[in-house]
C-alpha cells in the first residue's frame, strides 16, 4: 500500500518532498545515516534562523524550503542544500491579529513540493504556490483562522490537487485546490461544531493506495473519514474517535492509525482499510480510551506501530492487536524531555528528537534497543527530514544538516 504516483519511481529516493516524506509515513529508503551527530565530522553545516518555528523543511532538487515567521510576514525560505546558504525568501504579511500559542509559532505548517512548485499555508495569510525562484504563482484566501494554539497541518499535494485541513477552529474543513491555479475544487466540513476552543485536529491528510482504490485520509473533529480525492466523496469513517488529534493519521500493511490527545474526549484507533460507510463496528481493530497522549505521528513496520508519547516515552504497539509490546522512557542529555516531534524510520533505525534537542536512535524491533543518544542543545519540535544520506533537523535557533559525503 502506497500513495498513487510515487510506487513505482525513485525519482524521490533522494528527496524529502513532504513533512512525512514521500509517502507521508514517515519512512526513508536511505541508509549510511551517521549516529554520532552533532560531533564536527558529522555536521555538514549549520544556518541561523531569526525566530522559533516548528515547521519541517522539504528537500527538493537540491533546495531545502522551511517556512519562518517574522513578525507579521510570514515566509517561504529557499536554501542550498550543499552548505546552507539562504537563496532566496517569499510570502505574504498578516495584518490581522492570529491567535497562537507562545510554544506554536506561527508559519508552522511545513511546505509541500512536487518538484515544479512550493506550496505553503499561512494560516489567514492564505495558501500560496511559489516556484522554484520564489516567484509566487498563486494564492487563495481562506478566509480566517482563529483558534487559542494556532494551526500547524501541512498541505498535501497528489496528481494536480493540492490538500489541506484547514483546522483547528470554529471554521475546521478539509479543502482540496488546484496545484496550478489554487481554484477551490471541493470542500469538506467537520461534522461537529467548534464550540470548545480546545477542540480540533491539527492533522495533515494522508493519500493511500488500497485494493486499486486512492483514499484520501482524513481527521477532523469528530471524524476519520476516507474520501474520494478526486470529489471529496466520502467512502467510510469512523465518528466516535474523539474531538482532539495533535497528530496525524498513518498507514501502512492495510491499517490506519489515528492517536488522539485530550482526554478523556479521544481515543487511539486503528482502522482496517477497504471498507463502506460507517465503520466503527466492522473495521477497527483496537481501540485505546483514553489515548496515550501524542503530539507527534508514528510509523507502522513489519506488522508494528512505534510512536512516541509527549511525556518523553517511546513505544511499540503490535498493530494487529493493540497489544503494547515496549514503552520505554528516553534519558534526555538536555533538561526537556517532551516529545512533540514525529519519528522516522530509515536503515531499520527509528530517530526520534525530544524538545531539548536530544536525538535518540531505537532499533525498529519488538525487542527494544537503544543504538546511540546525542544532543544538539537546542530547542525542538520540528520532525526530521532525511534526504541523500543526510538529515535535516529545524530548531528554534537553527536549521541543521548532519552526514557523510553525499
Amino acid at each position: 500500500m502506497a500513495p498513487l504516483g510515487v510506487v513505482a519511481t525513485n525519482v524521490f529516493a533522494a528527496d524529502w518532498p513532504a513533512w512525512r516524506g514521500p509517502l507521508g509515513t514517515g519512512i526513508s529508503a536511505e541508509k549510511d545515516l551517521p549516529l554520532n551527530w552533532p560531533t564536527t565530522q558529522a555536521v555538514r553545516w549549520r544556518t541561523p534562523l531569526s525566530e522559533p518555528g516548528n515547521s519541517t523543511p522539504v528537500i527538493s532538487q537540491g533546495k531545502v524550503f522551511l517556512t519562518q515567521a517574522e513578525g507579521t510576514r510570514r515566509n517561504l525560505l529557499c536554501f542550498d542544500r550543499k552548505d546552507g546558504k539562504l537563496l532566496w525568501q517569499a510570502g505574504v504579511g498578516v495584518e490581522l491579529p492570529e491567535r497562537t500559542h507562545k510554544t506554536n509559532p506561527y508559519a508552522s505548517a511545513s511546505p509541500v513540493t512536487d518538484g515544479e512548485r512550493v506550496i505553503v499555508w499561512f494560516g489567514s495569510g492564505g495558501l500560496a504556490a511559489y516556484d522554484f525562484s520564489g516567484k509566487e504563482l498563486w494564492r487563495t484566501d481562506l478566509g480566517i483562522h482563529d483558534h487559542r494554539f494556532g494551526y500547524g497541518g501541512s498541505p498535501v499535494i497528489q496528481g494536480d490537487l493540492c490538500f489541506l485541513n484547514f483546522g483547528p477552529g470554529v471554521r475546521e474543513f478539509l479543502v482540496a485546490v488546484d496545484k496550478k491555479s489554487g481554484k477551490e475544487v471541493w470542500r469538506h466540513t467537520s461534522p461537529v461544531p467548534g464550540a470548545e476552543d480546545v477542540l480540533g485536529t491539527w492533522s495533515t491528510p494522508l493519500i493511500v493506495e488500497h485494493q486499486g482504490r486512492v483514499e484520501l485520509i482524513s481527521a477532523l473533529r469528530g471524524e476519520l473519514a476516507a474520501l474520494d480525492p478526486q470529489t471529496g466523496k466520502m467512502s467510510w469513517s469512523v465518528n466516535d474517535w474523539g474531538l482532539q488529534a495533535k497528530a496525524s493519521p498513518v498507514a501502512g500493511e492495510g491499517v490506519v492509525v489515528l492517536s488522539g490527545d485530550f482526554e478523556p474526549k479521544t481515543s487511539e484507533v486503528a482502522v482496517r482499510l477497504g471498507g463502506a460507510g460507517d465503520v466503527s463496528k466492522t473495521h477497527v481493530l483496537w481501540r485505546k480510551n483514553p489515548s496515550r497522549a501524542r503530539v507527534g505521528t508514528g510509523v507502522i513496520q513489519n506488522g508494528y506501530f512505534y510512536g512516541s508519547r509527549t511525556g518523553g516515552f517511546a513505544d511499540c504497539i503490535e498493530l494487529e492487536s493493540g497489544k503494547i509490546v515496549w514503552d520505554e522512557r528516553l534519558r534526555v542529555k538536555s533538561g526537556n524531555s517532551a516529545i512533540w516531534t514525529s519519528p522516522v524510520l530509515a536503515d531499520g533505525k527509528l530517530y526520534f528528537v525530544n524538545q531539548g534537542g536530544d536525538i535518540f536512535v531505537v532499533r525498529a524491533s519488538p525487542q527494544y534497543e537503544l543504538v546511540a543518544t546525542q544532543s544538539m542543545g537546542e530547542t525542538c519540535n520540528a520532525s526530521p527530514a532525511i534526504s541523500d544520506r543526510a538529515m535535516f533537523l529545524r530548531t528554534h535557533q537553527a536549521l541543521w544538516c548532519f552526514g557523510g559525503k553525499p
